[in-house]
């Protein structure tokens, strides 16, 4: 046996500790790209699959760089192996490929045995996410949402309101006004951006304050979301 193990060492130059290392290194990094894409994800289907594929794909692509060490032989085979399987499963997300992409990176980077390589190109990936996710970077919507409300025709609450909108919102624009109740009121809609997004309940707050006001109400849209 320690004869045998001794030439599976000697033929492969990696030993069974340097494989166990690098295969759960290799699971603990693509786990972290796994979790910080589960986070950020702001599609509309959610597939546990596809994220358990990140995981198992930087494992598997660590242990076929590991297999394949300096022996162009053994590469060109699996590569002419790889090239039989056909992966007929369609990525319509670019943001999901390219975490695939990554975690594949991290895989080649711990059958390398660089681990050094593969854990900052992990950190460094997973911040660049989480600041794209919470910043409003490339996105082109220039409002948080619709808000609507009704007032009576000629009301003087106007300046009011307008007053409201200026101390909680950074900017607004009127974009509809119409007729309600058989004429006796105005239905306004305001598309606004929020100071800070806790202000949402004291515009409503704020608004049901004024007597003439009724029936406000806010819709929010995501910023970070591009349909």
């Amino acid at each position: 046996m320690d004869q045998l193990l001794t030439t599976f060492n000697s033929a492969k130059g990696v030993s069974g500790a340097e494989v166990v290392c690098a295969m759960v290194m290799a699971y603990i990094l693509c786990s972290v790209i796994a979790t910080v894409y589960r986070w950020t994800f702001q599609g509309l289907s959610y597939s546990r699959s596809f994220v358990h594929a990140q995981v198992l794909g930087g494992m598997i692509v660590a242990m076929l760089i590991m297999a394949i060490g300096n022996n162009l032989a053994r590469g060109l085979g699996i590569l002419g192996t790889l090239a039989i399987v056909r992966f007929r499963t369609p990525i319509r997300d670019t943001r999901d490929m390219i975490f695939l992409f990554a975690a594949l990176g991290i895989g080649i980077a711990c059958g390398a045995q660089t681990y050094i390589v593969a854990i900052l190109g992990t950190i460094c990936i997973s911040i660049a996410v989480i600041l794209l996710h919470w910043s409003p970077f490339a996105s082109r919507r220039a409002h948080d949402g619709l808000l609507r409300f009704t007032l009576p025709m000629n009301s003087p609450s106007e300046d009011t309101i307008k007053t409201v909108l200026q101390e909680t919102c950074a900017s607004f624009a009127l974009i509809a006004m119409r007729e309600a109740v058989q004429g006796d009121m105005m239905e306004y809609s305001y598309q606004i951006r929020l100071l800070d997004p806790s202000y949402q309940s004291d515009v409503i707050d704020r608004l049901h304050e004024i007597d003439d006001v009724a029936g406000a109400n806010l819709l929010l849209q995501r910023t970070t979301v591009e349909l």
